[in-house]
């Protein structure tokens, strides 16, 4: 049960995210990677298995796992539940990140705009402020890093588009050019507010951005060039993606 493992489960699961750790200050990363691995773990929880039941079953184990006052012996269970100590994690945030992979396990579409608004909220959101939490983000900065972690999950999320739809899924409430491009401008409008507001982020906390390196890229891609969420093209270069994080992890800014 040791941080080590969770680094090998994130390098082999979540390679972006993993490059964002090696580029964070060892301190940091020792906090990153639990995390990480239980995001990556609960992520594909819903995936592992064609059974609704079963998979139910795996996501609340993991809600079993951050409500529970005594750690498991598994590989991410143990270390997540030594961080939640430390770091005072909210579990909330954390059985909310579960809850919300429900909508990973069956084939219905979203209900409207607003469910699949909660969804990047849930997920990528509370992650990125789960993460900055653990690095000593005070109170104040949440809605920040909320705004920020909310742009990057809907950067992610637009690249998993075809293979959410080669598994059967529906995952966009409108697909089409135009509707894909309004969604890619309300992402860069919340990153963009997030800029003007990063002076609330701590330089500590910082580190905890860096997953979101490729955000603003993607998303002035898919603005620019919608169709290539469906077309699977929406991707940056590999100069640009290491310049991009490089420039990050030099700089602090976001």
């Amino acid at each position: 049960m040791t941080v080590d493992a969770c680094a090998a489960l994130v390098e082999r699961g979540d390679p972006d995210r993993f490059l964002a750790v090696m580029a964070a200050p060892l301190a940091a990363r020792a906090r990153l990677l639990p995390l990480y691995a239980f995001n990556l773990e609960v992520a594909r929880a819903p995936w592992v298995t064609k059974e609704p039941m079963i998979a139910e079953m795996r996501l609340q184990w993991w809600r079993d796992v951050v409500a529970e006052a005594v750690p498991r012996a598994h590989e991410v269970a143990g270390p997540l539940h030594r961080l939640i100590q430390e770091a005072a994690l909210p579990v909330d945030v954390l059985d909310r990140m579960v809850a919300a992979r429900q909508w990973d396990v069956y084939r219905e579409p979203f209900a409207d705009d607003a469910a699949f608004e909660v969804y990047l909220e849930e997920t990528g959101a509370g992650l990125m402020w789960l993460a900055a939490r653990a690095l000593g983000a005070p109170d104040g900065a949440e809605p920040v890093v909320r705004a920020y972690g909310w742009a990057a999950g809907l950067a992610a999320y637009l690249r998993a588009v075809p293979a959410l739809e080669d598994r059967g899924r529906i995952p966009l409430v409108d697909g089409r050019p135009e509707a894909v491009a309004t969604l890619a401008l309300k992402g860069l409008m919340r990153l963009q507010a997030a800029q003007k507001a990063g002076g609330q982020v701590p330089k500590s906390a910082r580190p905890a951005l860096l997953a979101g390196w490729q955000t603003e890229g993607l998303l002035r891609q898919a603005l620019r060039d919608p169709a290539a969420v469906a077309d699977g093209r929406l991707q940056l270069s590999e100069f640009a993606r290491r310049g991009r994080l490089l420039w990050q992890s030099a700089t602090g800014l976001f």
